[in-house]
């Protein structure tokens, strides 16, 4: 479908691909990896044709359809939320236009045996079949589906865009994409403003979608779930690999240790052969030998691989104050930006040591509660801060809370105080700031370094209670962990906003779920949290499935007991019969390997490495199977508790 055959392409000098090939076909989802600076966002921007390249050719069918999602956007600000998605349809709009042109001009024509009048003929006939796929019925409900899976409510719709944030605009640059059903999307970043539940549906809407898929994005899970293939880019190479991205990490591994073999290997035979040729180079009985040692040299072609990455984040939080048993304690507290109410009579109260996550959709107040805590923004009702509470603040917006006018050094030497002052170049350099980069300005720092010198700021001295308001946006993975791992050994308070599922594992003991202007607390981690919620929606969807085929009328739902306990036996007998397929096929394995033990106990005849092979493979998906049976009876115990 899309075939990339040797492209090269340099800057100032330096390769940035050489002679790379790859084809996308019509199913395909990949991940495109690479260490930042690789060419990831590059890649995308030749496929579309943005950016020209030294040598290589990029091709594919003429009909073929694209969607693009780049990280930077420029957004419109003169339409409401509705109108800007509807504008996918603009091509459509266009097409029926021209198709009522032609037949005007149909009307007018008495020529109808000239070639002209066929042509004209044949537009018509291209143009309304290409129309007769368009279901414009459906295109208002369509849009406003996908705009409601992506978080945004049906009140909405009729606000014009320039209230929205940034995070928000670009999901009505999803919508845009996901309505105009291309061949292929080419999505860079897609996750990065998105809170859970969006990302999941995005995921779903990925997942189901019949077309292919070129994704960038730091999000292992979200790459783990939507694509099959990765494509991984390093100096200047490609290697393909068909799996999702957390086998590519293995097999990646084990492709790594390969290449160190082999180039410590050409390395030795390369000094063997220069010490040769310098032993050698004065005697003339040696020189044919020489010589040709000489031109070998010449023409080998040297193994490359990418140096270690051994700059990487090395950094932990100070040890935490004592601070009292209650950290943080609010009563009946409310907040409203003017007549809208975002919080209302809030009741919360958070202990000494506890990590916890905010999560929910977007504009839901997880930052304006984040905002109270740190004495930002105002409010009604009560806060009361514990005693001894120091606290640390990660804000979102980095680009409002850093200077730009100062330098990377100032921005720290500013704050700084006592002893550590003399440490802040050492600080630095544990956040990838090198001497040279100390001195630049704040303004020219990319996403991700100004995340990294806003964490610098956290550790310049101890805090109780650190709030970080996704702090993940700009952090690559290694870094991710490295922030996630800093957490986990901080013996202080945290409190997490955050949409990144993987970070938030095994972080996090207990959940608040903003929504409809109040929290919800779930006591267990994010995979508990996301569990229970699939749960409820379970028991919604059934509901509304139901209502729908005319079993119950919508109005009595809430009343209708025995309808609920109906739809909850059908969940727990689909549960049950799950459990019996699995124990068949628990007992089927158990045989199987019971004849090979038997076989390899008493032997007929040579025991081939694919016999061994058989066996190891039968005893993966038996534990693969008793593990799914052990799920299956946890969902059962978990849905009979909630009959």
């Amino acid at each position: 479908m899309i075939s990339l055959n040797d492209i090269s392409i340099s800057f100032s000098g330096k390769d940035l691909f050489k002679n790379i090939s790859f084809q996308i076909d019509k199913i395909d989802k990949i991940g495109l990896v690479g260490k930042n600076g690789s060419g990831k966002t590059t890649m995308l921007r030749i496929i579309m044709g943005e950016i020209s390249y030294d040598s290589g050719s990029v091709s594919f069918p003429k009909e073929l359809k694209m969607g693009y999602l780049p990280q930077q956007i420029i957004y419109s600000d003169t339409r409401t939320v509705l109108e800007e998605a509807l504008s996918a349809f603009d091509e459509l709009k266009t097409q029926k236009n021209e198709l009522e042109k032609l037949n005007h001009q149909l009307s007018d024509r008495t020529d109808v045996e000239s070639d002209s009048y066929k042509q004209l003929i044949n537009k018509i006939a291209d143009l309304s079949y290409k129309l007769s796929f368009s279901n414009e019925n459906t295109i208002q409900a369509e849009t406003e589906q996908i705009l409601k899976g992506l978080g945004f409510k049906q009140t909405d719709f009729e606000r014009p865009t320039a209230h929205f944030s940034g995070g928000w605009r670009m999901r009505i640059e999803i919508a845009k994409l996901l309505l105009q059903k291309p061949d292929v999307f080419l999505l860079d970043e897609p996750t990065n403003h998105l809170d859970i539940e969006s990302i999941q549906w995005l995921e779903n809407f990925l997942i189901d979608f019949k077309g292919a898929i070129l994704l960038i994005s730091h999000d292992k899970r979200f790459l783990d779930r939507v694509t099959s293939r990765t494509i991984e880019i390093s100096l200047g190479k490609i290697y393909d690999y068909n799996v999702p991205y957390s086998k590519y990490k293995f097999l990646r591994e084990e492709r790594r240790k390969q290449e160190i073999a082999a180039y410590e290997n050409q390395q030795n035979k390369i000094k063997q052969t220069e010490r040769f040729i310098e032993r050698f180079r004065a005697k003339n009985t040696k020189a044919t030998q020489v010589q040709s040692r000489i031109k070998m040299l010449d023409k080998l072609n040297v193994i490359e691989i990418e140096p270690e990455d051994k700059q990487t984040i090395n950094f932990r939080f100070p040890p935490a104050p004592r601070a009292g048993d209650v950290v943080i304690e609010t009563t009946d507290l409310s907040k409203a930006y003017n007549t809208y109410l975002v919080l209302d009579k809030i009741n919360f109260t958070v202990l000494r040591g506890e990590k916890i996550a905010f999560v929910g959709k977007n504009g839901e107040g997880k930052t304006t509660l984040a905002k109270v805590f740190n004495n930002e923004i105002d409010y009604t009702g009560n806060l009361k801060i514990g005693h001894n509470v120091s606290i640390g603040y990660f804000a979102q917006n980095q680009d409002k809370t850093l200077d730009n006018n100062l330098t990377v050094f100032q921005t720290l030497d500013h704050i700084a105080v006592g002893d550590i002052r003399t440490q802040l170049r050492k600080i630095l350099g544990s956040f990838l700031f090198s001497d040279d980069d100390v001195e630049k300005k704040v303004s020219v720092l990319s996403g991700g370094e100004r995340a990294r010198l806003a964490l610098a700021k956290l550790i310049l001295q101890p805090y109780s209670l650190l709030i970080l308001d996704e702090p993940t946006n700009h952090l690559d993975m290694p870094a991710k962990d490295i922030l996630k791992q800093a957490l986990l050994k901080y013996d202080g308070t945290v409190i997490l906003v955050s949409h990144d599922r993987d970070f938030l594992e095994g972080l996090a003991q207990t959940v608040y779920e903003f929504r409809d202007k109040k929290i919800k607390q779930y006591k267990g981690d994010i995979n508990y949290f996301l569990e229970k919620k699939n749960l409820e929606y379970i028991d919604q969807l059934n509901i509304k499935k139901a209502a729908k085929n005319n079993e119950i009328k919508p109005e009595t739902l809430n009343k209708d007991e025995y309808f609920f306990k109906k739809e909850k036996k059908k969940i727990l007998s689909k549960i049950q019969r799950q459990i019996e397929q699995a124990e068949k096929d628990i007992e089927n394995f158990e045989n199987k390997i019971a004849e090979i033990e038997n076989e390899l106990a008493n032997p007929t005849g040579q025991i081939t490495e694919d016999f061994y092979k058989k066996y190891e493979n039968l005893k993966k998906e038996l534990e693969q199977k008793i593990g799914l049976w052990e799920k299956l009876h946890n969902e059962l115990e978990e849905a009979e508790k909630n009959e």
